[in-house]
């Protein structure tokens, strides 16, 4: 039996792999059920890992039929609202809503998820394996054990002794509906797909969802202690956030002011680049719980995902070996990660810096020769 901890897009790419497989596998999940709250906004799905998952999965036709069309444009603009590219999707990298693609999988596992589990210890039985300890008062036992539980693992210390660091910037997310009718100022900014603006080591950053949708973040430098106070519970967080984007445009500025939702912050975390830890028996870790990145080379949910194709297969081509399963999914997986985390903090280095938007369009200009500038 594998037990996964954790009901992410990269233990379920894991637990459906197996499961189609004949593999015995159950996955913890601390939401109370598929719908307890908003997953998030779009994903694009990277044709050399995300969507090479989905194919292992089997799920790639269904995946298709949820990308949203043109969804990978690309538009960036400085504080003024003037334009400096814009790019339209090729397709390479389709987007889709991240919630829409966890509620896939788990229509694909059915009877495998337990809601209402969520960790509180995980510690090593003396007996050999490990217990989960839950909230709900349950106790656990696994033989093989895999933390897909995020950026706060509760496997991850039993492994490694590192945490996640504050990279400095926080984010503030804002929603509009109806933006075609009711912002079409916004949703012209924003175009078909992804849109960024950046100036002055700020940025406000959109992107459509389906439904004619824009979420939109306020990303800004602050120290942690700003999204750890009143800001949390989104007291006083529109007046900040509106103070410091005071010389931008309208149109930009009111994708956070008019936000039909209460505003969120949500401070950027990163586990250190190239961090490992040594094989412990019956024991490893995928997605964030693994390698914890900022967003800005779009890698996370895509290498949380190969992480899950890449173990399940493992764990089938070695049959009874767990051992050389787990061993050798970790040495394709920590130099993948580390690489990946490398272009991220390169890329959140890019974004927020005195000299933005140059350095992005300038990237976007060499990965492309379709950009208009």
């Amino acid at each position: 039996m594998i037990t996964i901890l954790g009901a992410g897009l990269g233990g379920l790419i894991l637990a459906r792999i197996l499961h189609i497989h004949g593999v015995d596998v159950r996955v913890f999940e601390s939401d109370t059920s598929a719908s307890a709250r908003h997953q998030g906004g779009m994903l694009d799905m990277h044709v050399e890992s995300g969507q090479v998952a989905l194919r292992s999965a089997g799920l790639y036709d269904e995946f298709r039929a949820l990308v949203l069309e043109e969804g990978d444009a690309i538009r960036v603009l400085d504080k003024t609202g003037r334009v400096e590219l814009t790019q339209a999707g090729n397709d390479l990298r389709p987007e889709i809503d991240r919630g829409a693609l966890r509620d896939m999988l788990i229509a694909s596992l059915p009877g495998i998820i337990q809601w209402r589990h969520r960790a509180t210890e995980v510690s090593a039985s003396e007996d050999g394996g490990y217990v989960i300890a839950f909230a709900n008062d349950r106790l656990v036992k696994a033989d093989v054990l895999i933390g897909a539980d995020g950026a706060w693992s509760r496997v991850r210390p039993l492994l490694a002794d590192v945490e996640p660091v504050y990279a400095g910037l926080s984010f503030v997310e804002a929603r509009l509906t109806e933006a075609s009718s009711r912002f079409p100022a916004q949703a012209d900014a924003i175009g078909k797909g992804m849109m960024f603006a950046l100036s002055d080591r700020k940025g406000i950053l959109a992107h459509r969802e389906p439904g004619d949708m824009l979420c939109s973040y306020a990303a800004f430098e602050a120290p942690i202690e700003w999204s750890r106070g009143e800001w949390s519970k989104g007291e006083g967080i529109l007046e900040d956030v509106l103070a410091r984007f005071s010389d931008w445009d309208t149109s930009l500025v009111d994708l956070i002011a008019k936000s039909e939702a209460p505003l969120i912050a949500r401070p950027l975390f990163a586990l250190p680049v190239g961090h490992r830890w040594e094989r412990r028996a019956g024991l490893t870790l995928i997605g964030d719980a693994a390698h914890l990145m900022s967003p800005f080379a779009g890698e996370g949910a895509n290498l949380a995902m190969v992480d899950g194709a890449e173990l399940a297969q493992a764990i089938i081509a070695h049959g009874d070996d767990i051992e050389a399963a787990l061993a050798s999914y970790e040495a394709a997986m920590f130099p993948r990660s580390e690489d990946a985390a490398a272009q991220s903090a390169a890329g959140l280095d890019m974004c927020f810096n005195d000299q933005a938007p140059r350095p992005l369009l300038d990237f976007f200009l060499s990965m492309s020769s379709g950009a208009e500038a």
